[in-house]
């Protein structure tokens, strides 16, 4: 949820949510929904006043005068009455308009769309193609049966068969060990949240498309589960000494993928269903830039240790998703397209998704917002499908990464017909 208060009178904040993308006119809408609501709360309170003040007057008259005492704080009532619905119906107006606008983009953040990020750095060399793409190689491999899986669940599903299910652990394990060593608690969350909660982190309405419903909406499949580690702290105040307060959840993620009809079709790169590592932090106002910084290192630190060349990429205004105020992607190199391709985000929400969900900081003259912060420390199968052509040997073979050595307890892995 946006400040409201800064909206009306920041020319500058308002700026930043129109060089994301906003429908036209919204901004003038919840603008005018604002104004009606403050005024029908003035009214209100108005006329509560009156009626209390009738409702005294009527113990302290004279017998002859309670009737029309009491016909007048009878009136003042039904008038009031009246005015409290029309202002709930201003707040649910107001509400339904303000959960449409998005986090005003960071004055840091480039103006542009899809393709008009900053390139911050370029890491590593590139290599060129290996002789099988990511999808051809984790056939050959065994690693990966689409055919099948599309037979029991549709298109864009996997299974991930041997040494590939311990290559998926291996990640897993991997990105946790190295984000708990910097200090996040780590968590298995629910699968499973109320609409509520998605809401509150940020994600309803906008990405309601991209979300799998169950139980008839009563409960939502994550995307991601940033949403389930938003909600610890719901409606809760930190004490300063409790910041930053750093989480790393592992969960199975769903997403719909609407609007990528045609995309990324083969191998595992873009499927329903994946298991990611995610970090989460909670920190003060002052500390989110530096903490942002910090994720960021970290998932660079992953990457590298992995050995794969990329690059960190500022996003546009334009691009960044509805509660983010600025997002770096990490591009790693998928030599079998010659290009870079997004393997992992980290975002700052600032006071966005804490403003929904209530959660705040003590602070000497009162309690402020905290701001939240996230990012991929892994999504298991994507990261696997530029493992399978980094790795991938001129024998044919794939090679283990060092790093994850110690998980799979193999360094070499031959194809499945020569097994």
């Amino acid at each position: 949820m946006i400040d409201l208060k800064r909206l009306r009178e920041e020319p500058e904040y308002r700026r930043g949510i129109e060089r994301k993308r906003v429908r036209d006119g919204l901004i003038d809408e919840v603008l005018e929904a604002d104004a009606e609501r403050r005024l029908l709360a003035q009214e209100v309170d108005g006329l509560r006043a009156r009626q209390n003040a009738a409702s005294k007057e009527i113990g302290n008259a004279p017998p002859g005068e309670r009737p029309a005492k009491i016909e007048t704080a009878g009136r003042l009532k039904d008038e009031l009455s009246a005015q409290e619905k029309e202002l709930q119906a201003a707040d649910a107006r107001l509400r339904d308009l303000g959960l449409q606008v998005p986090n005003p983009a960071d004055a840091s953040a480039p103006d542009g769309g899809e393709d008009e990020g900053e390139i911050v750095r370029v890491v590593g060399d590139t290599p060129p193609p290996p002789p099988l793409d990511h999808a051809g190689f984790a056939e050959a491999m065994g690693f990966v049966d689409t055919a099948r899986a599309a037979e029991a669940s549709g298109s864009r599903f996997a299974y991930i068969m041997r040494e590939g299910a311990l290559l998926e652990l291996a990640l897993v394990n991997y990105a946790m060990t190295a984000i708990v060593g910097h200090g996040f608690v780590p968590v298995v969350t629910p699968a499973l949240v109320r609409e509520r909660t998605m809401e509150e982190a940020g994600f309803f309405p906008t990405d309601r498309a991209q979300v799998y419903d169950v139980d008839d909406g009563e409960l939502f499949l994550l995307g991601t589960s940033e949403v389930a580690l938003s909600a610890l702290h719901r409606a809760e105040t930190f004490t300063p000494e409790q910041l930053p307060a750093r989480y790393g959840g592992y969960s199975t993620c769903f997403r719909r993928e609407a609007g990528t009809y045609g995309k990324d079709t083969r191998g595992i790169f873009r499927v329903h269903q994946f298991d990611k590592v995610e970090m989460f932090s909670f920190c003060a106002s002052e500390h989110s830039v530096d903490e942002h910084e910090r994720i960021l290192a970290i998932e660079e630190e992953i990457v590298t240790g992995l050995g794969l060349p990329y690059r960190v990429v500022n996003i546009a205004a334009g691009d960044l998703g509805p509660a983010a105020a600025k997002k770096f992607d990490i591009e790693a190199w998928l030599p079998s397209e010659r290009a870079y391709r997004e393997i992992t985000s980290c975002s700052n929400y600032t006071d966005y998704s804490a403003r929904r969900l209530g959660t705040r900081v003590k602070r000497a003259a009162g309690s402020r917002l905290v701001h939240t912060l996230n990012g991929t420390a892994v999504a298991v199968s994507r990261m696997l499908v530029f493992l399978f052509e980094h790795y991938q040997q001129p024998d044919g073979s794939f090679e283990v990464p060092d790093v994850l050595r110690p998980y799979t307890r193999f360094t070499n892995v031959v194809a499945a017909e020569r097994r």
